[in-house]
């Protein structure tokens, strides 16, 4: 049984704004994989729950005149992989969110919550990084556009007010036309397994497909928060695609990077891992954007 104290179904956005604005110590629940599992632990126990799971404005996968990809948070990991819009054009989150847990929890899990919840673990966090995501949160003040890179304030915190509503997350089309992308996440499992590093990296292409034109290199579990490497990305601009691209992208990612020891991983071990990750994303995201690889 689960410690609830009390359980309100929102109708709509609106409604989920004012139960939390009536109750200061109401939390959101949408696929509940998160929120379920901090109850029974003790950590929530005895909370209200404002619901939003239902709601078709927070759901869905669509596409505007201008090329803006728009995703409901109340989106669930497995209807995002198997999105047509997300394997055209961003295969890299689809991907990356088919990485969390296993089939059950990616069938209730939502890409609002892994947001939500700020943890730099969240499987989504780098791509959406590396994809310079805008997060629209609607409150008792109205709506507010919140960059990805401004969302995340220390672990397991963000800038979202408690009675602030996620309502979409939204990528220009500038972030992801011509650009191949690739998420590598390194677990002692290949399933059910929260991340002990993640990489993501993005890559636009010379004409020639031979140079770097743009570079986008994102870590997860390598700092209190989700982390872009933007030194890192500048160096590299201009470089010719192959090992010596890879090992600028490996070593300068240790510069920027602060991973921590933790029953799961060694800080030191985490530094290989930036290092390797950032390595073999770097190839796969070029080939995954038309170029070629000369080791």
């Amino acid at each position: 049984m689960y410690d609830i104290g009390k359980f309100y179904q929102a109708a709509d956005v609106e409604d989920a704004v004012r139960a939390l604005v009536e109750d200061p110590e109401a939390v959101v629940i949408s696929g509940g994989s998160d929120v379920l599992i901090k109850i029974r632990e003790g950590k929530l126990a005895g909370c209200s729950l404002v619901s939003i799971h239902g709601i078709k404005e927070l759901e869905g996968i669509r596409m505007e005149e201008d090329g803006t990809i728009v995703i409901g948070p109340a989106t669930t990991f497995s209807h995002i992989t198997n999105n047509d819009i997300i394997q055209k054009h961003i295969p890299m989150l689809g991907d990356a969110v088919d990485m969390a847990g296993g089939p059950q929890l990616r069938n209730i899990g939502t890409i609002g919550g892994n947001v939500c919840n700020g943890v730099t673990s969240a499987d989504s966090a780098s791509s959406l990084c590396c994809l310079d995501a805008v997060l629209v949160l609607e409150g008792p003040d109205g709506v507010r556009e919140v960059p990805i890179s401004q969302w995340y304030t220390g672990p397991g915190r963000t800038v979202r007010n408690h009675d602030e509503v996620l309502t979409a997350i939204r990528i220009k089309k500038e972030n992801y036309q011509g650009y191949g992308g690739q998420y590598i996440k390194y677990g002692k499992r290949n399933a059910m397994e929260i991340a002990t590093l993640g990489c993501a990296v993005s890559v636009k292409l010379t004409e020639d497909k031979k140079h770097i034109q743009d570079l986008r290199l994102a870590y997860g579990v390598a700092a209190p928060t989700p982390i872009r490497c933007h030194t890192t990305e500048e160096a590299v601009k201009g470089m010719e695609t192959g090992e010596a691209l890879a090992q600028a992208v490996g070593k300068g990612a240790l510069e920027e990077v602060n991973p921590r020891s933790s029953w799961r991983a060694s800080r030191e071990f985490r530094l290989q891992l930036v290092e390797e990750l950032g390595r073999r994303a770097v190839k796969q995201a070029v080939i995954n954007a038309g170029g070629e690889w000369d080791a």
